[in-house]
This record gives structure tokens, C-alpha cells and sequence, in this order.
């Protein structure tokens, strides 16, 4: 159920100012774990690992918003990770810079939650 033939053509029709930085940031996501999944979910893409895990909403065009679902499970030193409602929490790149300095954190946050999910 990886599903990303259908991520592919989601991105292939993609209009947005950051298309590129999405694509590195899903790059990341699937290349950090190989138990990681992807989907359309929420209206753009999604990742899941044993449950929703996160998604990229591409409605927003000024930067590339990650929202992580249950976020306030994660610990982040980095303060990359900015705290939101109900549990939620969120990673916003605003360029392609910041994605490329952060990658290891953004890496280290989808394998926490990877060893979150299998405890």
C-alpha cells in the first residue's frame, strides 16, 4: 500500500512555487525509513508508519508545511519542530537551504517516530 505511483502523479500535476522543496522533503521522508508509506491524504502528501504519521499541505505557498499528527509525541532539540493544536506539530521550509541544513533533523524525527510507533 505505498501508493506512490499515485504520488507521483499528484506531483507530476503539481502547480506550486515550492515543487521542488516538496520533492526533496518527500525524498527524505521515504529515504529515512524503508517501512515508511506513502499516499494522497488531506489533499496532498502523506506519509504513514503503522498510523498517519505526516503530511506536506501544498495549499500553502509560501513555504512547505509539514504537519506531523501526533507531533507532541516527538522530542526536538533542534526547535525545528513548532508545537500546535491538539497534539499536532509542525516544520515549515522556506527554502531549498533550509531543507538541505535540517535534513538530518527532519531524518532523526521520521526514525523517532518509527521507534515510537514499534515499542
Amino acid at each position: 500500500m505505498i501508493n506512490t505511483e499515485k504520488v507521483d502523479d499528484f506531483m507530476s500535476k503539481l502547480d506550486h512555487p515550492f515543487k521542488a522543496e516538496i520533492e526533496a522533503v518527500r525524498a527524505v521522508i521515504m529515504g529515512a525509513s524503508p517501512g515508511i508509506e506513502e499516499d494522497i491524504k488531506w489533499g496532498g502528501p502523506s506519509f504513514y508508519y503503522k498510523e498517519d504519521m505526516a503530511s506536506i499541505n501544498p495549499r500553502v505557498k509560501n513555504y512547505v508545511p509539514i504537519i506531523w499528527h501526533k507531533g507532541a509525541l516527538l522530542s526536538d532539540d533542534s526547535g525545528l519542530l513548532e508545537k500546535g493544536p491538539k497534539g499536532r506539530a509542525y516544520i515549515k521550509f522556506h527554502s531549498m537551504a533550509e531543507i538541505e541544513a535540517n535534513k538530518a533533523v527532519l531524518t532523526k524525527l521520521i526514525n523517532d517516530w518509527v521507534a515510537l510507533m514499534d515499542e
